[in-house]
């Protein structure tokens, strides 16, 4: 089928798809993200809600077990084991998430790593019972293992699944499903739900829900048609696949463009990290994933979470309200970056970048000024408020979710598991050193603790203005070309092995 007489016919700008095939692409959307990025979310927000009652009882835990209570600062030291061994979890799941996308496929690795999270959810569900804090560090290990390897595999997933034309907005479904987690984590998290003193294990067990639904629904959905093509060389299953997730709509124009960049990766097994990173040719591509991803992390996007309830209390909302409040910010940014998804297509990845950058910047600085003159006038609180949203809407806007599709444009299907593993290291390591740091820099800094966020969102405007080359409506063999072209033209295409074709990676 491959260059079968189709090569004198233009490829069509846009291919209707049947009602059928928009319909099982939406079940597969929902299908990865209910189990992927939407456990990140929401194992990243619910651990909020119940911490003076696990502090309460890992002292009862203690007490019961020696006769002593645990003195304050050694609960506060469990205490932070509990939340930091989440972001060393994910760091573990972004070592693994490359080669379990290569070996066992991007539908497959998603379904096994529900495995990390029933484990978490029966050390949380029994935790209380046995009287032993140690399981909830455990689970809280795995969880951040599971989220690790979502937060790689599901934009890999459904970027590969996507028409060219639907690509970005499909991937950045997994931002959307991001910021549902956290919005529906702080929900499940109030004090009249299971964010109460007696219901909190089963708060820190509820993930358990959205693993079942993804165990239920994704057997029953289609592999990654360029996974089965490219990595396992299956043409048939490949066809399979497109047929399902486009419906009866003809899909020879994209298995054939499938086929143009298998013939380019010939002869190119998957690249291992260090070869990533010592390729010449992708410097550029491993640039622009490393300033961006540090700029998403490093913004201040997750500070304003953090800060948001003194915020509030200083605008004068009543302490027992504050909680609803901050479910309003967890709201805006699913909002924001429900907008984004639906723009994306059509005004690009760039602006979308620069655009979110920039406003964070403006209303980042508006914010401190904000801070800085809260006591001289009686507006000034309601004006931080008022910041604060305008903050976290810019964030969901542009950042949010187009950095997190940039491993999948970038790279092509031998670079791309190495490249989400750079991306989740980073993610991960970031969000300890920020979370670890947070604290210390609001003691030094006080009213000016933004001021190295805006610095960094500066940054990333300006990386973003001259360095990203825009990727929309592109195909990958495109996007994989320029790139060549604009890092180093004069240098072959990375990684020509010879005729033989090696589609593993040793673990």
């Amino acid at each position: 089928m491959v260059g079968g007489g189709m090569e004198d016919e233009p490829e069509p700008p846009f291919r209707p798809r049947t009602q059928t095939g928009g319909r099982v692409l939406l079940l597969t959307i929902c299908a990865a993200g209910i189990g992927g990025t939407f456990q990140f979310g929401y194992n990243l927000s619910i651990i909020n809600a119940p911490t003076w009652h696990i502090q309460e009882f890992t002292n009862d835990t203690w007490q019961a077990r020696t006769g002593r209570p645990l003195p304050d600062h050694l609960v506060l030291l469990v205490w932070s084991l509990i939340v930091s061994l989440f972001p060393l979890g994910g760091l573990c799941g972004a070592l693994l998430a490359g080669p379990m996308a290569i070996t066992l496929g991007r539908k497959k690795s998603l379904l096994v790593n529900n495995a990390f999270v029933v484990a978490a959810a029966v050390l949380f569900g029994f935790s209380r019972r046995a009287g032993s804090f140690e399981m909830i560090m455990l689970g809280r290990l795995l969880v951040g293992v599971s989220a690790g390897v979502s937060m790689n595999i599901q934009p890999m997933y459904l970027g590969e699944s996507a028409p060219k034309e639907l690509r970005g907005a499909v991937a950045m479904t997994s931002a959307i499903f991001t910021a549902l987690g956290i919005m529906l984590g702080q929900v499940v998290g109030l004090r009249e739900l299971l964010g109460g003193p007696q219901a909190w294990p089963l708060l820190l067990a509820s993930c358990l829900v959205p693993g079942v639904l993804q165990l239920a629904s994704l057997p029953l959905l289609p592999e990654s048609p360029r996974y089965l093509l490219i990595d396992r060389g299956d043409s048939e299953a490949c066809v399979a696949a497109l047929m399902q997730l486009r419906g009866n709509s003809d899909v020879a124009w994209e298995f054939e463009e499938i086929g143009e960049e298998q013939a380019a990766c010939q002869g190119r097994r998957a690249l291992r990290l260090w070869e990533l990173l010592q390729d010449p040719a992708l410097r550029r591509q491993v640039a622009s994933l490393v300033v961006l991803g540090s700029a998403m992390e490093l913004c201040g996007n997750d500070s304003v979470y953090a800060y948001a309830s003194s915020i509030f209390l200083e605008a004068g909302v009543p302490q027992e309200k504050v909680q609803y409040a901050i479910i309003g910010t967890g709201s805006c940014e699913l909002l924001a970056v429900f907008v984004s998804c639906m723009v994306i297509e059509r005004v690009g990845r760039r602006v979308l970048l620069i655009g979110g950058y920039s406003m964070m910047t403006c209303w980042g600085s508006i914010f401190t000024v904000a801070l800085c003159l809260q006591n001289s006038f009686h507006w000034m609180p309601y004006l931080a408020v008022s910041c604060t949203f305008a903050f976290i809407l810019s964030f969901g806007i542009g950042p949010a979710g187009v950095t997190g599709i940039l491993a999948t444009e970038l790279f092509d299907q031998t670079a791309r598991p190495a490249a989400y593993v750079v991306c989740g290291v980073l993610m991960w390591t970031m969000l300890f050193l920020v979370g670890l740091g947070f604290p210390f820099m609001l003691e030094s800094l006080s009213q000016f603790l933004y001021v190295p966020f805006i610095g960094v969102c500066i940054c990333g405007a300006i990386y973003s203005g001259l360095f990203l080359p825009e990727t929309k409506g592109k195909t990958f063999l495109e996007i994989s070309k320029e790139l060549q072209r604009l890092g180093s033209p004069k240098q072959p295409p990375h990684g020509c092995n010879g005729p033989e074709v090696i589609t593993s990676t040793e673990l």
